[in-house]
């Protein structure tokens, strides 16, 4: 038995040794050539899993360590017989984490109050409806947007798009891309999306690149029909619109899902997805993200009043999303290398909180800190 490993994933070394000849590969060294003889892929959104690269191939299974499957052509993997499987919410916390850090310094830069504004969400399945639960736990009206959920489970507690575009103070993306069909997302964001826009909102995209036409959203930024943008997806990567880029607010090169907890998640979904396909006996198998952040304590001011003060010190020390912004600024042409060697920040559970008002300590709770008695 043969698995090929992207290189990139973490936690997973010597899993498989004692059942397979293990390749660990860059998801560009991964070739037709190499994969020929494989049994499994365990692989990210770098390599194209299509016809060009598994045909006449012996790979019986794929499993991606991400919420998205577009690089994976799964009409072809079908009809080829070839299953695959993703890791759907794998790094939905860490999502989460980037864009309350993205939302509260926006908030800090420009002096917005949060509480009483309105957020949309488009796309409310695992990322989506942590950031909803965000946006109510900082006193915001929360408007929801899924055409898919909705046909499901009937209108609720969903809105249309064009509502979002008119009532949003910001608007977050969260929807996988579809090329086709009555829930195509490609483009969704496009000029006639920006056009319709009521409010100058804050625009935030973490799902996919080609969502959002880049075009557009600069034509948006110039117009002023929005107030700030914050991308972490792009059209084309790794070789992002550099106008775009230094437009913006916030750029950064697609790390929105990269915390350690995240991948542990990812990876362990993927070994045990592939163990039991092959009934390897290590469908229980965990990975664990144990590396603790440089300064796990944080203490906030005890008679500080202000929610908002102290939940945004307290996130941003999680996270000081700026930094990967600056680098990105700095060397946009080392997008792919800031990717792969990103230097991978924890959660919210990997620290405790100490100080601050009980509002604070119980919303910072319900994120997920540790509360210090």
């Amino acid at each position: 038995m043969k698995i090929i490993i992207d290189d990139k994933i973490p936690y997973i070394r010597g899993v498989f040794e004692p059942f397979a000849e293990v390749c660990y590969l860059s998801g560009a060294a991964t070739t037709a050539e190499i994969a020929h003889n494989a049994d499994a892929l365990i692989t990210r959104t770098r390599t194209i899993c299509n016809q060009k690269l598994l045909e006449n191939s012996t790979v019986k299974f794929i499993a991606t360590a991400t919420i998205g499957y577009d690089h994976i052509d799964t009409e072809w993997c079908k009809s080829a017989g070839i299953e695959w499987t993703n890791a759907p919410g794998c790094n939905s916390s860490s999502v989460e984490q980037y864009v309350l850090a993205a939302i509260l310094y926006q908030a800090r830069e420009k002096g917005l109050i949060l509480k009483g504004k309105t957020l949309g969400v488009v796309g409310v399945g695992n990322v989506g409806s942590k950031v909803a639960r965000v946006g109510q736990l900082l006193g915001m009206k929360v408007l929801l947007n899924d055409p898919p959920r909705e046909r499901t489970e009937g209108e609720g507690i969903f809105t249309s798009l064009d509502h979002i575009l008119e009532e949003a103070d910001i608007i977050t993306l969260h929807v996988p891309l579809q090329h086709e069909g009555p829930d195509k997302t490609f483009h969704l964001a496009n000029r006639d999306f920006f056009k319709k826009l009521k409010r100058n909102p804050i625009f935030i995209n973490t799902c996919r690149g080609e969502v959002t036409n880049a075009t557009a959203l600069k034509e948006a930024i110039e117009k002023e029909r929005i107030s700030g943008a914050i991308i972490d997806c792009w059209e084309n990567e790794p070789h992002l619109d550099q106008e775009l880029m230094r437009m913006v607010d916030i750029a950064t090169p697609h790390i929105a899902g990269y915390s350690r907890d995240g991948k542990a998640n990812g990876t362990t979904m993927c070994v045990q997805a592939i163990s039991r396909f092959f009934k390897l006996g290590i469908d229980n198998w965990n990975a664990e993200a144990t590396e603790a952040p440089a300064n796990p304590i944080i203490t906030l001011e005890e008679n500080e009043s202000d929610l908002l003060k102290l939940v945004t010190q307290a996130v941003l020390t999680t996270y000081p999303i700026w930094k990967d912004y600056e680098q990105l600024l700095h060397s946009p042409e080392a997008f792919e290398k800031q990717r792969g060697d990103y230097p991978v920040r924890r959660e919210y559970r990997a620290y405790t909180i100490k100080g601050g008002n009980a509002e604070a300590r119980s919303v910072l709770k319900e994120l997920g800190f540790k509360i210090e008695a």
